[in-house]
């Protein structure tokens, strides 16, 4: 048999997977077992690569202006689970690409239950094998949908009528007034779904607590607080009494699970607000943390924080990889985390002891009022890291270097931690990464863990709200992260448009509808006062005469997620802008790095390929492949992972912002991926695309 096959076959034993599911062909569950994006097939091999040609393709058919597919397709037995743009659960025949069922739960969300806080995006589904007829599970909102299997009907008996409300039990109060969605999907665990869910960064955020619900009934089993309550280890990281009204520290990314130890791996984000944290001075645990739960009862078992008191937004991007590091000529269980400054951090999975060496370095103090920043951030000594660490000077063939350079050198970036400040802070790696939602993949077969890094300046101010006019005022700390203090919009989790003219569109209660309820990515603000909603739609239909409360306390905002672009829309900053980069684990260290992707019109101008910004990630092989999209240029390729030598590449319909999938149905293998566009400015797209080699 060959060792590859073979060793999949042991690590695919190791989840504990229902035995239908613990086939080679399948793809079984949203990233592989293990969140490792690793296929056993070896129909496509490094020599017969280049022959791959679309073999279908699907097209929703409900694509809009913003939209989005990250959807990483799960395949059972000859059909394939994903969700459309508006985030349909869909049924396919793995063979054809043909339709065999298709559910909209948003018809199942009632009037009296908005606001639904927008739709978000959706990066997976979940299979559950039951008694009671298999079901798959769906997020949409603030709803956790649950669907058979053989149909896509809703399942009754599940919650109130075959979804739950993730808002519910968070906290006591004002609980349906929360923005809470879940962009990722949860894992199975026995027969309990372990689920996170995406919060606001704004004030006012709900918390992201970690629940277990019955796959069957939809009860709560378990409940962790990641803002520790009174009696919890770790509430001194807050001020007091901040567990009643602190929001963030939510696992948006998703998370892995070791069903052989019982483990569930949480990757946190930050708290709210993401950029001033006056009000919640401490480290904040468990906010910026990967939490090793016993996945029976939600007991914490050890974590580790990777940004003390976080004010850069540095969330961790995506579930773990769980890997085994050889040691002193042993096998030692571990799980792998990447970061968006394009760290990786390795530990032991039962203890959390750090395989590689974490020191913690000294970083710039904030100047801001109020401010109390951590004056140490860990760092791991191995293995280096995967994103670049410094800019290295403006682009040299960008348009309008002179003024680039002028705003770069007003930028602070004394450090990858540089903090907040109104003069202007660079943050890089960007918002986005280094390490982003698509993940890392890891080849047991290669021992190489393979991941892909933008490598983007982002500009950071900060505005002072206590001089602002009242609308203005809720318009900065609730709106301007997204769509800019000068409302010009940009482009942050998609296309974000600008918020001129507005009158032309709506009336005062038409907007207010909206403003209360979201739509798509936009959170619902639902826990505006009628005070607030009155002001903030004044200024925004530019009705509001200048004015401030005398006693507003000084408080701060970013001015918004803004990209260091030329006058042409390049990055402003010294390629490479995108890389792919291979990392052995064993020993800490770096096997090959490449630019990810390219500006073809650059190229044509013989400057050498810059890579590009790109989200998704990558898919290995027991052939010694490589597969990834993710990159602007709307291409996927194939690669060695041993080498990272191009040996393949083919053009989407749209961007394929998704991680692929790998299958096969009747001898025949497929790769299959998302092509939703939407990001980076390109246009959003409906379709999924399935390749494999002529017959």
């Amino acid at each position: 048999m060959n060792h590859r096959f073979l060793l999949l076959l042991l690590l695919v034993a190791c989840q504990q997977q229902p035995e239908h599911l613990a086939t080679n062909h399948n793809w079984p569950v949203a990233l592989g077992p293990g969140s490792n994006h690793a296929s056993a097939l070896i129909g496509f091999t490094p020599a017969n690569v280049s022959l791959l040609r679309p073999a279908w393709t699907f097209s929703a058919g409900d694509a809009g202006p913003y939209s989005q597919i990250q959807c990483n397709p799960i395949i059972l037995d000859g059909r394939i689970y994903l969700s459309s743009p508006t985030l349909d659960a869909i049924c396919l025949d793995a063979a054809t690409g043909k339709q065999i069922w298709r559910t909209s739960p948003s018809q199942y969300i009632s009037n009296n239950e908005i606001p639904s806080s927008g739709m978000g995006v959706n990066r997976g589904i979940v299979y559950a094998p039951s008694p009671q007829g298999d079901r798959i599970f769906i997020s949409n909102g603030p709803f956790l949908f649950a669907l058979s299997a053989e149909s896509g009907e809703v399942i009754p008996a599940f919650g109130d009528g075959g979804k739950i409300d993730l808002r519910t039990g968070l906290r006591d109060s004002a609980q349906s007034l929360f923005f809470v969605i879940a962009n990722s999907p949860g894992v199975l665990f026995d027969d309990m779904l372990i689920i996170g869910c995406r919060v606001s960064e704004g004030s006012g955020a709900a918390p992201g607590h970690i629940r277990a619900y019955d796959i069957h009934s939809g009860a709560e089993r378990w409940i962790f607080h990641t803002i520790p309550q009174p009696g919890e280890s770790h509430q001194d990281s807050w001020p007091e009494g901040a567990w009643a009204t602190a929001g963030g520290a939510n696992a948006w990314a998703g998370m892995t699970v070791d069903s052989a130890r019982g483990i569930v791996f949480v990757p946190t984000g930050s708290a709210s607000y993401d950029f001033y944290g006056a009000d919640r001075v401490g480290a904040n645990l468990y906010a910026n943390c990967l939490i090793a739960l016993d996945a029976r009862t939600g007991q914490r078992r050890w974590h580790f924080q990777f940004v003390h008191h976080d004010l850069l937004d540095r969330d961790l991007p995506a579930p773990p990889n769980l890997v085994t590091i050889r040691r002193d000529g042993k096998e030692v269980p571990a799980v792998a985390q990447i970061t968006k400054t394009g760290h990786v951090f390795v530990f032991h999975r039962e203890t959390g002891e750090p395989l590689f060496p974490i020191n913690e370095q000294a970083v710039p103090l904030s100047d801001l009022p109020g401010e109390q920043s951590w004056p140490t951030q860990p760092l791991p000594s191995s293995p280096p890291p995967f994103a670049r660490q410094q800019v290295g000077g403006i682009f040299d063939h960008a348009e309008g270097r002179d003024s680039l350079q002028v705003l770069l050198g007003n930028l602070r970036q004394r450090s990858i931690f540089e903090p907040p400040s109104v003069a202007g802070t660079l943050v890089f790696p960007g918002y986005d990464g280094g390490g982003e939602w698509g993940g890392a993949a890891y080849s047991p077969w290669d021992r190489l863990m393979v991941v892909n890094s933008s490598q983007m300046a982002w500009s950071l101010h900060m505005i002072p709200t206590g001089a602002a006019a009242p609308g203005n005022r809720v318009y900065l700390t609730n709106c301007a992260a997204c769509h800019g203090a000068d409302r010009k919009g940009g482009e942050f989790m998609g296309k974000i448009p600008a918020l001129g003219d507005l009158s032309a569109k709506y009336n005062t209660a038409s907007l207010q509808a909206l403003i209360r309820a979201g739509k798509g990515n936009m959170p619902a603000f639902a826990a505006l006062k009628q005070e607030e909603l009155d002001a903030l739609t004044k200024f925004l239909m530019e009705e509001e005469t200048a004015g401030q409360s005398a006693d507003e306390a000084p408080n701060y905002v970013s001015s918004g997620y803004n990209r260091l672009l030329d006058k042409a829309g390049y990055p402003a900053i010294a390629p490479p802008w995108g890389l792919l980069t291979a990392i052995d684990l064993d020993h800490g260290a770096i096997r090959w790095q490449i630019p990810l992707g390219e500006y073809e019109d650059l190229t044509a101008r013989g400057i050498p390929p810059t890579g590009t910004e790109n989200y998704g990630g990558p898919l290995v092989t027991a052939s010694g492949l490589t597969f990834i999209a993710a990159t602007r240029d709307q291409k996927i390729r194939a690669f060695s992972t041993a080498s990272g030598t191009l040996l393949w590449e083919a053009g989407l319909p749209f961007g394929g912002y998704a991680t692929p999938s790998m299958y096969e149905v009747d001898g025949k293998q497929y790769l299959i991926i998302a092509c939703g566009g939407g990001k980076m400015g390109t246009k959003s797209g409906d379709a999924y695309v399935a390749f494999a080699l002529p017959d």
